[in-house]
């Protein structure tokens, strides 16, 4: 009999934010990052009813948390992508 797949961890509200506010005081400019998010944990930031109306915004069919741009998809552990050939989560 098959065994059941272990729980993907998921990232939290709080690790976003913790993660977007390092870069930001390592000097990282908000419009240079990138949060890559697992389709699930993006449906779940947007469902999320910790996060503020001030902290995420959907304009121009762009979806952006704390000023960063949020891409869906594409990767199977969400991270924030600093621009540079090192992520950080």
């Amino acid at each position: 009999m098959a065994q059941p797949l272990p729980p993907v961890p998921r990232a939290s509200v709080e690790a976003y934010r913790a993660a977007i506010a390092k870069a930001i005081a390592e000097g990282c400019d908000a419009d240079d990052l990138t949060l890559r998010l697992t389709m699930r944990d993006e449906s779940g930031l947007r469902r999320d009813r910790a996060v503020g109306v001030d902290e995420i915004s959907f304009v121009g069919g762009e979806m952006r948390f704390h000023g960063v741009k949020v891409v869906s998809g594409g990767v199977q552990v969400s991270i924030l992508d600093r621009g540079t050939a090192n992520a950080a989560s």
